[in-house]
């Protein structure tokens, strides 16, 4: 008797731990717009850096750890209304290109060995699709373990992106025209922090 109920007890811990294992890698992570960030920087006559955002974008990380962050180029906030319309018609070309997409696959044992409450360093490799281009970029990211099924995902070093990879000059060149600006840097540092929630 006392046998059988060993058995019973060690069968309900091994189907827990089971059923542990498959949630931490069926689990699904989406991004919470509300509670993450997306900024740039642009750097005119050489010396004015002015910090912009986009106020709309949506990402999940799925059980196969595939990553997807879209943004909304329309979105793009830099706090003077006449410079976003022109950013949208003349930069981003939003007609044609609505949006941009960051792609990556995460190795998810990473994520599970991130204890409650700590964080851990990581390099992800992604693609960055703008403007019809596709690019490779480095992330250089600390992850937090929140309490509650969050991650909170932040940049340790900005992203440089380089309008040239993107087929973006002349976009920058019209800007310069319209505001009748002598430059604007080609090299455009963007920042993030990203939360995401448990589905």
């Amino acid at each position: 008797m006392k046998n059988i109920k060993l058995i019973k007890f060690v069968a309900v811990i091994l189907s827990t731990l089971i059923v542990s294992t498959i949630n931490v890698y069926a689990a699904e992570w989406v991004v919470d717009a509300d509670k993450s960030q997306l900024n740039f920087i642009s750097i005119k006559k050489g010396t004015i850096a002015e910090i912009h955002q986009f106020d709309q974008f949506q990402g999940q990380l799925n059980s196969q750890g595939q990553f997807e962050l879209k943004i909304d180029l329309t979105s793009v906030d830099t706090n003077i209304a006449v410079r976003d319309e022109r950013m949208k018609k003349h930069f981003f070309n939003v007609d044609s290109f609505a949006t941009a997409t960051l792609t990556s696959n995460i190795d998810l044992s990473l994520l599970d060995a991130i204890a409650q409450g700590s964080s851990a360093p990581l390099v992800i490799d992604a693609n960055l699709e703008l403007h019809g281009e596709i690019k490779p970029v480095q992330l250089n990211v600390i992850i937090t373990r929140l309490v509650g099924a969050k991650l909170s995902v932040v940049n340790t070093q900005p992203v440089i992106i380089n309008v040239a990879d993107f087929a973006l000059v002349s976009g920058v060149n019209k800007l310069m025209e319209l505001a009748k600006l002598p430059s604007i840097s080609h090299a455009v540092p963007v920042s993030f922090y990203l939360t995401l929630n448990l589905k």
